[in-house]
């Protein structure tokens, strides 16, 4: 496969993305994401909150924080108000802060949309764009591109009208994510909506997102739905080598040469990855408690045993958690119970909204006070 995905100047070839991930794609993960890749494809910060970064918060400073080998470098912004959405994405191009500018629109947790936010706020078309129109017209040429869902519930479906404002408005490119907020993650993703998106909006990218678990995934998605690229999130827990395979199956060759690492592989890279958000952190224990939350997904489908995994998940230090590793039978093979979807994969049958948010689709009212979030990140 040949195509090549451009975002504004910047050439993804392959067309594949790293999607936000609050709490995991932070620059540790994305450099290792970037080193299966061989430096090919876009690695997208977790979600930053205009005002957090409007009011300089001391975490989120540090989350829009990039590796000088990261380029072009992606940040994903969440903001309900279009004035701090607009004075966010003057900030990131006045102080060079990133490349380009990533809006969230589909995250669907309850403290989000229960504010109006992420999958919840394109319901409110006009807000939405006036959003879209404050962070194009204050990028100052950086290209914005938006994440959004098919919309709140089957009901309430809103991704056709928001790529056709977001067309309107100038985004450079659009990643749909092909499930509902009352799905959040379960079910299975509707990729003939990635496709009827595509129809809607000829005249720039749409990424498709939703169920790629494998480099194959990626190549059926783009087939079937011809979609410009793929965007990937759960299918890396535990895998950042996924982009290596994703790398060669989207090559021009198109070469089926997938990672099949031991589990001995597998602890080396868990290791450097506790290492690298302890260097990140400039703490080796803090680093080592915020990886506890991968070990299950780097554990999965090997013979470890649930008492092992306990352990490994309250390793105080780098050396304890290479002793424990290293008492473990670290010659097995790759296992077939390890491919397939892992991470959360529930559904809410009910998404948490303002009251009265379905009330009239054209009408916003006043948000709460609070609806703009005060911290970046999990």
């Amino acid at each position: 496969m040949t195509q090549q995905l451009r975002i504004g100047p910047h050439a993804v070839q392959p067309p594949v993305v790293l999607a936000p991930m609050a709490g995991i794609t932070n620059a540790p993960f994305r450099t290792l994401c970037r080193e299966f890749s061989g430096g090919q494809g876009l690695f997208v910060s977790e979600m930053i909150t205009t005002r957090a970064l409007v009011e300089r918060n001391e975490k989120t400073m540090q989350l829009v924080h990039f590796d000088e080998t990261e380029k072009p470098r992606s940040i994903q912004l969440y903001g309900v108000d279009p004035v701090t959405v607009g004075k966010a994405a003057r900030m990131i191009a006045d102080e060079d802060l990133a490349d380009h500018i990533d809006l969230n629109f589909g995250c669907p947790v309850p403290k989000v949309t229960r504010k109006g936010g992420g999958s919840a706020l394109p319901y409110k078309r006009p807000l939405l764009r006036a959003i879209l129109h404050e962070a194009v017209s204050n990028a100052g040429g950086l290209p914005v591109t938006m994440k959004m869902r098919k919309g709140i519930d089957d009901d309430h479906l809103t991704y056709l009208d928001a790529g056709r404002i977001a067309v309107d408005e100038g985004v450079t490119a659009i990643a749909l994510h092909g499930r509902t907020a009352a799905q959040h993650y379960g079910g299975t993703a509707d990729w003939d909506a990635i496709a009827r998106l595509k129809e809607a909006v000829p005249e720039i990218p749409v990424l498709g997102n939703g169920d790629i678990w494998s480099a194959d995934d990626a190549v059926r998605m783009m087939r079937e739905t011809g979609c410009d690229g793929v965007v990937v999130g759960r299918g890396c827990l535990g895998r950042p080598w996924l982009f290596g395979d994703l790398v060669a199956a989207l090559s021009p060759d198109g070469s089926r040469e997938f990672a099949r690492p031991t589990f001995r592989e597998v602890a080396d890279v868990m290791v450097r990855h506790a290492r690298l958000l302890g260097e990140w952190l400039n703490d080796e224990a803090r680093g080592v408690i915020d990886f506890r939350k991968h070990v299950a997904w780097y554990t999965k489908g090997f013979s470890v045993g649930s008492e092992a995994r306990k352990r490994l998940a309250v390793a105080g230090s780098l050396e304890e958690l290479r002793t424990l590793l290293d008492g473990l039978d670290l010659d097995q093979e790759w296992p077939e119970s390890a491919d397939g979807p892992r991470g959360r994969t529930h559904s809410r049958n009910k998404v948490v909204l303002p009251e009265g948010w379905l009330d009239d689709p054209y009408e916003c009212g006043a948000l709460a006070p609070d609806a703009e979030l005060e911290t970046s990140g999990g």
